[in-house]
């Protein structure tokens, strides 16, 4: 009876969306910048502002350039849905709509993680996000208040 009521709660609580902390921090993807960044720390609302190509540059002034992976990538869903509080098909409506408009232009997509890191750690300004066991000390991790 117990063993059925665990089970019960379980399933609530991965079809309402409420999994455990302890468990997202294991599948967590992290936001991640190239070492020149002198922002250590973001706010929500900014990294939104950044991967929605309305913010340009980081909050101390240097120019930003996004990478992103593709809209079909678990790890790009992932971290949209985690951190940006999005879904994929929102962001890319948001990049079709400065591209169309003329205001600016759709982020850098990378083929994969390891492109990623390599595009971030050698590009200045760069900002992306990886999961755990592709980070390196060529890049930093930032924190998202």
């Amino acid at each position: 009876m117990l063993i059925r009521r665990l089970v019960k709660a379980i399933w609530i609580c991965l079809i309402l969306g409420l999994v455990p902390q302890a468990m997202a921090e294991d599948s967590s993807v992290l936001l991640v910048a190239n070492p020149d960044v002198d922002s250590r720390q973001l706010t929500r609302d900014t990294t939104r502002a950044l991967f929605a190509m309305r913010q340009r540059t980081w909050p101390g002034g240097q120019a930003a350039r996004v990478f992103v992976l593709p809209n079909s990538h678990p790890v790009h869903a992932r971290f949209v849905k985690q951190h940006l509080s999005v879904y994929p098909h929102q962001l890319q409506l948001a990049w079709d709509r400065v591209v169309f408009s003329g205001t600016g232009q759709a982020p850098n997509r990378v083929r994969n993680q390891s492109e990623m890191l390599e595009q971030i750690a050698s590009t200045p300004g760069a900002l992306g996000y990886l999961e755990r066991e592709y980070l390196d000390d060529r890049v930093q991790v930032v924190s998202i208040e």
